[in-house]
């Protein structure tokens, strides 16, 4: 799997034994891990692991792990990353909230581990604080419900994918890994739940025309 230059040229300093190469890879996409937690936490989670915590068991998993996937690199190092951290965050969720191995709320993907998926209430959540003004504070919790509503209505692909793409930033190319589709498939079904959500998102008189437009 092709991966920037500069990832690519840490890699090969990984594979020669290079240990701060890692550390730079691992640093070099931490935000990006990061929304990934922060938007699939388990909200019961607060007060016992934080994010932190979380990106520090991912990365010695993936200090654990890296020599395996340098000898068959299919994904993308990012991809393989966030497929490391969605699998701590998991085992996080098992650990400390008894959630059953065979979760109904997973993340759909090529793999067959359950992953956290992308809670409606979260993403209401985001979506409000992006545009909610603050004249509209007293009208956010029904706006949620009515949000929440609007998400639940989606597929759960539907709904991962735009996760994916509006939330974590995830190129297409990179959701289709992700998810286990074609690109072409994954544009397809961003931009069918981008519209749908607009279109509820218009009904509450918010306007969030920009969802609409792909971002490469």
């Amino acid at each position: 799997m092709t991966n920037d230059p500069e990832t690519q040229q840490l890699l090969e300093r990984a594979r020669d034994g290079d240990e701060r190469a890692l550390s730079d890879l691992f640093t070099r996409y931490q935000r990006r891990l990061e929304r990934l937690v922060e938007l699939r936490m388990d909200r019961r989670m607060q007060g016992r692991v934080g994010t932190s915590d979380v990106i520090q068991e991912a990365y010695i998993e993936v200090a654990r792990k890296l020599a395996d996937y340098l000898k068959d690199p299919r994904l993308s190092f990012f991809v393989w990353l966030r497929l490391v951290t969605s699998q701590t965050l998991t085992h996080l969720h098992q650990f400390h909230l008894g959630t059953k191995k065979r979760d109904a709320r997973i993340e759909i993907s090529i793999y067959q581990d359950p992953f956290p998926e992308s809670a409606s209430e979260t993403l209401a959540a985001k979506l409000l604080g992006d545009f909610t003004s603050p004249s509209k504070a007293a009208e956010r919790g029904e706006l949620k419900a009515r949000l929440q509503e609007a998400l639940n209505s989606l597929a759960p692909m539907d709904r991962e994918v735009l996760a994916l793409r509006h939330f974590e930033h995830l190129t297409l190319v990179e959701c289709a890994q992700v998810l286990g589709i074609q690109p072409p498939a994954a544009s397809k079904r961003y931009i069918r739940a981008a519209l749908r959500l607009r279109d509820a998102l218009k009904r509450m008189g918010i306007d969030w025309g920009a969802l609409s437009h792909d971002r490469a």
